[in-house]
């Protein structure tokens, strides 16, 4: 999936919506506010935010978050995600393990990376996670 299929106005939408989800963000001690908007195959928008704890490793990410929200209200199929921060200068990339987490439902939807000023750079899940684990690598052939 790439910017072409999407759609402006859908891309619009959803670096508006990342970027409002950010101001919801619960970052006490990193101080570091990330927003994240889903857009599912259905055209349904989940938004997300990052949520500390004071034991780091229990906090959860925006991409993580926005993602949990639609899979509990049964959506599996994604068509983008869309993230925002508060670095005017360059766009913030998924951490690691919300890559991982993204792969899960596919590697061929669009990651929309976006500045304060509204704009953007797409990118596919693959281009951020080239070689993803996933299901058919449970399927190996085990020694």
């Amino acid at each position: 999936m790439d910017k072409r299929s999407l759609g402006e106005s859908s891309i619009q939408e959803l670096v508006k919506a990342c970027q409002d989800a950010k101001l919801h963000a619960y970052c006490p001690y990193s101080h570091f506010r990330v927003g994240a908007a889903l857009l599912t195959d259905d055209d349904r928008l989940f938004t997300g935010c990052n949520v500390e704890n004071s034991s780091y490793g229990l906090s959860i990410c925006a991409e993580r978050t926005a993602i949990v929200k639609a899979v509990s209200e049964g959506c599996r199929k994604f068509k983008a995600i869309a993230v925002a921060c508060d670095m005017r200068e360059k766009t913030v990339t998924p951490c690691g393990a919300c890559r991982q987490f993204l792969s899960e439902f596919g590697s061929d939807w669009t990651v929309v990376l976006t500045k304060p000023d509204l704009s953007y750079t797409c990118l596919s899940v693959s281009d951020l996670l080239p070689h993803h684990f996933s299901a058919k690598d449970l399927e190996a052939e085990r020694v």
